[in-house]
């Protein structure tokens, strides 16, 4: 079922399991694995993993700002410029993935005391216009499936 046909409850659960399926598919790597890049001009699996845990918060702020505020602005960061300076082949995959863990556990006990109205709540996001919160949890809900194949790519590539 597409994510955009889910109930509430069924989408949030979908969400708590993203970090699940970000473990399983990280399992039994090698931190010289996590750093390869094995594919040319393509992240390695720990920057992908760094990329997810740095909008992970993003997102987060978002939807609570979605509840909180009146269509608050919200900006949009480029995963580039990220990804160049804030470090991510120096980082503990452990953390990054606890990160992931800890920041969908809280949104998702907030999200299950929403009302179904608020869920059609707006912000407005400065590059994509207005968005409805259901609209960013969907985003963020999809975003680990997003970049699940390109780990496995990069696990076939090394052999593991």
């Amino acid at each position: 079922m597409k994510l955009s046909e889910q109930s509430h409850p069924q989408l949030i659960d979908e969400y708590l399991r993203g970090p699940m399926l970000l473990r399983d598919a990280v399992a039994g790597m090698t931190r010289e694995q996590l750093l390869a890049r094995p594919i040319a001009g393509k992240w390695s699996t720990l920057e992908i993993i760094a990329h997810l845990a740095d909008f992970e918060p993003v997102y987060c702020d978002r939807m609570k700002r979605v509840l909180a505020e009146n269509e608050p602005t919200l900006f949009g960061g480029d995963p580039d410029k990220f990804a160049a300076k804030l470090a991510y082949h120096g980082r503990d995959l452990e953390t990054e993935l606890c990160l992931i863990d800890c920041v969908r556990q809280q949104m998702a006990a907030i999200l299950r005391t929403v009302p179904d109205a608020d869920f059609q709540r707006i912000g407005r996001h400065s590059e994509a216009g207005p968005l409805s919160l259901r609209t960013f949890l969907e985003r963020i809900t999809g975003h680990i499936p997003h970049h699940l194949p390109f780990i496995l790519e990069k696990r076939r590539s090394l052999g593991v």
